[in-house]
């Protein structure tokens, strides 16, 4: 299963997951249902109940959530890191490649600043076609 991580307001989320399950390829990717604002009504319902950021984290409901997504990561045989994505993203993509496995990274366009971390990725790619040849050509003998 490829987990599929970026940001809950990224929109191309569903097409991608659906391009790299037309391959046969099982695709984790329902923590996007969540909506792009999940984070921030989060946000506000903490800090309503005038809870810290570290309080909050520590709070049921980031459990739940740190804890199913946490699941589906520890279920993955890799990750692709759809971009642009935020610190969550990263830290999840962080989180599979120091379990040894593979993780792609898909980047939106030429970054503007270049960074060499990304060398710890399987490999990157600047658009959708070239990162569906690379996961065929992995995953052909899997099924």
């Amino acid at each position: 299963m490829i987990y599929l991580i970026s940001s809950l307001r990224n929109d191309r989320i569903i097409q991608i997951g659906n391009a790299i399950r037309e391959l046969g390829i099982d695709v984790h990717d329902d923590w996007h249902s969540a909506g792009p604002e999940a984070d921030d009504y989060w946000l506000t319902d903490q800090k309503l109940k005038g809870l810290t950021y570290k309080e909050a984290l520590a709070g049921p409901a980031a459990q739940f959530v740190f804890k199913f997504d946490k699941e589906f990561l520890d279920r993955a045989d890799a990750g692709v890191l759809v971009l642009p994505a935020g610190k969550s993203a990263h830290l999840e993509a962080g989180y599979l490649i120091g379990w040894r496995k593979p993780v792609f990274i898909l980047f939106d366009k030429e970054p503007e600043r270049w960074d060499v971390m990304y060398n710890f990725a399987t490999d990157i790619f600047f658009n959708i076609d070239d990162l569906i040849v690379e996961l065929k050509r992995r995953y052909e003998n899997v099924r």
